[in-house]
Formats: C-alpha cells, structure tokens, sequence
C-alpha cells in the first residue's frame, strides 16, 4: 500500500549530490545536519558528472542501509535514467527512501519509470518537466492523461517538478541578478502550466532560483510569492541558506487564517467581508483549506 504524503510536506527541497561524502549523506537524511530541512534530493543526475555516477551510486549503496526512521524528513533520490533507477530499487535500504525524482518526464517515456514499480512498494514520485515537450501544451494534456489513468502512477504521485533551468536553457537564455523567473519567458509557461494541471489534482512544485548571493535575498522572496500566486507549493533549494527563506514564506498572514476560519464555519452566510475584502465560502473553500493545512505545518507570521 502507498503511504500517503502530501505535498504541502515539502518546504524547502534541497538538492544533495549523491557524489558527497557518505557520513554526510548520512547526516543529512537522518536530520543531524539541518534539522530544520523538511525534504531532500540525493541527486544522480544534473548535479553529478556522467564519470563520477558510479561514485553516486556506490556512496548511496553505502549511505542509505544508515538512514534511521525520520518522521521530519521526507527523503527523495533524483535518478538519471531508468537504469539507475531500477539499479537504487535494488539496493539494500531503498526502503529507508520516501520516492523518486524523474528527470526529463514526458508521456513518451514515463511508462519506462513506471514498469520498474510494483504493488509491493509505497515510493511516491515526482516527474520533473523539463524538455521542450513543456512548451506544447497538446504534450502536457496527454501526459495529463497518463498521470490521471494509468493505474502504475495513481495515488504515488506528490507534483510534478518544474525544471525552470532546463527549460530556460532550451531557450538559450537565463535570468539576471535582479528579476524573478516569471519576469522570464518562463512566466506565461508557468502560468499555462497551473491552468492545464492544477485544476486535476495534479500538483506543482516551484523551480529553483539559482541565485543564492545574500543580496539577492529579496529577489527569492518575490519570486517566492509569485509561486504561491500561481498554485506552486515546495521549492527547490540549491545551498542551505535559502532553507530560511523558503520557509517563512510558506508561513500563512494572520489575516488569511482568520478568513480561512470564518470560511470553513459551516454557519458561515454566503457572502461576508470580515476585513479588507469579500469571501464567498462556496468559491473561496479550497483556498481556505489550503491556508488552515499550511498554518498546521509551517504557522503564522508574526
């Protein structure tokens, strides 16, 4: 049976090439390192070079029969292909890791994923979208349809991934210093993006923002807001700094909650403005569930 995760679970996901030392894999999945982490990604693609895979995958034989029950952390391997994938479900301690992250998903490759799965384990996943497939959006409705009714994904999938990098990279361009993702090329996408997948229950996570300078602090923070804005929940953190960041964002506004509350009151009348603007329980519902579910894991802002 799949064990139920959700993705509100994630905050902050950061990215940790298998290729580290092994007691520092260690540290990290069994929470010594940044106890305040609430995901992870042991990476065997992007982040590691096509001739150190082999110490990837040696690091994590060793790494992962260590990695104690941790209720906190949910813990993710980012395979290259579906060898290494099928090589990590075979590795003894594999059940000490929650899931995995697909690179480079469309509907043409996934059912390669797939048929490595079986009924006896629970791993969920998360396909990264990332190729210029992305940017058709006959290619998302039909991986949209393979993700609702193909009865090897139902119930493990978490969200779906946006590889922001990958898929600015094949429009030859990147972001500068100063502007967010969706002041990209990439902002009409994403947006199109929540509209073709969020309505099904399909989640997405937010891409990553390369950027990690102190200065650019507030640059994260707008962009952090924007995904919110758009239906995005869970980032992607490249260095441990931005951990922080990414957190109290997801913090709910005292007023958001309070509206939320009032939203959910089954006595609630059907139209009603208790602060600065009108909530209609019958519209607004899911959104107040949303905040409530949030403010459970991440709280309110003081």
């Amino acid at each position: 049976m799949i064990k139920q995760r959700s993705q509100l679970q994630l905050g902050a996901s950061m990215y940790v090439p298998a290729t580290q030392d092994i007691d520092r894999l260690v540290a990290i999945a069994n929470s010594e390192k940044f106890p305040q982490l609430r995901s992870v990604i042991f990476c065997t693609e992007d982040a590691v070079r096509g001739e150190e895979l082999h110490t990837a995958l040696r690091n994590l034989k060793h790494a992962l029969p260590k990695f104690k029950e941790n209720n906190r952390l949910l813990r993710f391997i980012r395979v290259r292909n579906p060898d290494v994938m099928a090589r990590c479900i075979a590795t003894p301690g594999i059940e000490n890791i929650d899931g995995f992250v697909m690179p480079k998903i469309t509907r043409s490759n996934i059912g390669t994923y797939l048929s490595l799965l079986t009924d006896k384990d629970d791993f969920s996943l998360m396909p990264t979208i990332e190729t210029r497939e992305v940017f058709e959006s006959a290619e998302m409705l039909k991986l949209r349809r393979v993700l609702l009714n193909d009865s090897r994904v139902v119930g493990r999938i978490l969200c779906l991934r946006i590889g922001g990098n990958d898929l600015m990279s094949c429009l030859g361009v990147r972001r500068s210093f100063e502007h967010t993702i969706y002041e990209t090329a990439l902002g009409p996408l994403i947006a199109r993006l929540s509209g073709e997948f969020l309505p099904y229950g399909i989640g997405l996570s937010a891409p990553v923002c390369e950027i990690t300078c102190p200065q650019a602090r507030p640059v994260l923070e707008r962009e952090l807001e924007l995904d919110l804005l758009h239906g995005l929940f869970g980032k992607t953190a490249i260095h441990p700094s931005q951990i922080e960041v990414i957190e109290e964002s997801y913090k709910v506004r005292r007023e958001d909650i309070e509206e939320a509350h009032k939203i959910v009151d089954p006595n609630a009348p059907a139209v009603f403005k208790p602060g600065r603007r009108m909530c209609e329980p019958t519209t607004h519902m899911s959104w107040a569930q949303h905040i409530i579910a949030r403010a459970e894991i991440y709280g309110v802002r003081s």
